[in-house]
């Protein structure tokens, strides 16, 4: 499926937009099959979208919440994606605390809690080993090198195919993360970008040709839906193929 772009004006509108997105999705998946499942994206840009919702009148006990990626680190740290998350969202609304699906980080073995959390998902969503589960939603942000979740440049993570979760790696930094086949297995995958620091990288992302390597989201192509929602700051200069 061709992925849909919409630049828009400012980043107040992509965050309205964005939440008419995940509202959207979110309610036709309940509608569907009885609940909605998300895995949410770290980073500054997500922020404004998750207090929006956290004033959303939602059947929140049909939600599920995931992550996409999360630093290894504990989950009261300052830069803990949960930690944001909660903060912003989930802790202003009455989701069932068994309905948040945080990534593990508290073993001391990035690998081990890996582990533990591919085996979380396989069991949520039962589903064998080698089968990878469909999110209804999966939001990503990027960053100015071209990474999405945690799947660095040139990194180990970008090569593994039969895993749910894997280990990032930035600056000798652990990270957890969605491998690629996992998030490409989702039913809608929408970026969420703002900033003129991400005009190379989406130049490249969207260019005929070019090293997923080095711009891993290139990677990112969902047997779903696919939705890059920019502020004009980030996609005034692109012109998509």
């Amino acid at each position: 499926m061709a992925p849909q772009v919409d630049v828009l004006i400012n980043k107040q509108i992509l965050i309205e937009r964005a939440l008419v997105c995940v509202t959207t999705r979110i309610t036709k998946a309940i509608a569907e099959r009885g609940q909605g499942t998300i895995a949410l994206s770290g980073g500054s840009t997500p922020k404004p979208l998750y207090e929006a919702l956290a004033r959303q009148a939602l059947p929140w006990e049909k939600i599920h919440v995931f992550w996409g990626d999360e630093r290894y680190v504990p989950a009261d740290h300052p830069d803990s994606n949960q930690r944001m998350a909660r903060l912003a969202w989930l802790d202003q609304v009455d989701i069932p605390e068994a309905n948040i699906h945080p990534m593990p980080t508290a073993a001391a073995d990035p690998e081990q809690d890996a582990q533990a959390y591919e085996n979380e998902l396989a069991t949520f969503f039962q589903v064998e080993a080698g089968h990878f589960p469909a999110f209804d939603l999966v939001l990503l942000g990027l960053g100015d090198d071209g990474h999405t979740a945690s799947l660095f440049p040139h990194t180990p993570a970008l090569t593994v195919g039969d895993r749910l979760i894997t280990v990032g790696n930035k600056d000798g930094q652990p990270r957890l993360t969605f491998t690629i086949p996992l998030i490409n297995q989702a039913r809608s995958v929408v970026f969420l970008v703002a900033g003129a620091s991400k005009q190379q990288a989406l130049g490249e992302i969207f260019a005929p040709e070019a090293d997923p390597q080095q711009y891993p989201a290139r990677y990112i192509q969902p047997q779903g839906e696919l939705l890059w929602l920019l502020d004009q700051a980030a996609g005034e200069n692109l012109r998509p193929s």
